[in-house]
């Protein structure tokens, strides 16, 4: 690889990075104010290491739901990395300690970037690892700073903490609605929290709703290998 594509996709990876951190400082402080304290936000972001879902995890707890429904949406949101992994697999080629930290490191960023430079191999694996550990480095920076700031304020609602999980929530889904079909199924999903809101308990409808967009996904991936 030459060393002037190097440095270009260095450079993207950086910058990506440093605008992914920016939404990691509204979840520290997002979790903080729902009451988790500064090492769990921090363990989240540390092991959990998914956007989306630890914006959902942190929303359904600080809205009374159960630990349970938070965990099965955090882990349903999240399930798309591993399909990733199952399609970068052939480019990174991981065994040992190394495939562990790559499965941490895929998520929907260093995929795209990985894919996005195809030829020759060492790039992909270039755009990959330096995609995802700089994210990885300024989430967890950004999260730490977030959760530390909020700590010192005391009263999330000062700063409309308190309402900012579903801004950021949009905010991170906004960018991923390209077509019809994404638009469909989020408006699906969005209608079925909506509509489930008012009866069952808090967390659930996110939960359903969750559900709802996977099995949309899960149908169109078939319909497209027929």
């Amino acid at each position: 690889m030459q060393e002037t594509s190097r440095r270009q996709i260095h450079a993207k990876a950086v910058s990506i990075a440093v605008a992914t951190g920016a939404y990691a400082l509204s979840f520290g402080a997002i979790s903080v104010s729902t009451g988790l304290d500064v090492w769990q936000t921090q363990a989240l972001s540390l092991l959990m290491f998914t956007g989306a879902s630890q914006f959902a995890f942190v929303g359904i707890v600080g809205a009374g739901g159960g630990l349970v429904a938070a965990v099965l949406t955090a882990w349903l949101l999240g399930a798309r990395n591993s399909m990733y992994a199952v399609g970068l697999s052939p480019i990174l080629d991981l065994r040992g300690v190394r495939r562990l930290i790559g499965a941490q490191a895929t998520i929907d960023e260093s995929t795209a970037m990985a894919l996005a430079h195809p030829e020759p191999r060492e790039s992909s694996r270039y755009a990959f690892w330096m995609t995802g550990l700089w994210i990885y480095v300024l989430w967890n920076l950004g999260t730490l700073i977030g959760a530390l700031s909020a700590e010192a304020i005391g009263d999330p609602s000062v700063l409309g903490l308190d309402a900012a999980t579903a801004a950021a929530l949009l905010a991170l889904l906004w960018p991923r609605l390209k077509d019809r079909q994404m638009w469909a199924v989020a408006l699906a999903a969005a209608g079925v929290a909506v509509v489930l809101t008012p009866v069952l308990q808090p967390g659930l409808p996110v939960l359903a709703a969750a559900l709802v967009a996977l099995a949309a996904g899960t149908l169109s991936g078939r319909r497209r290998t027929t």
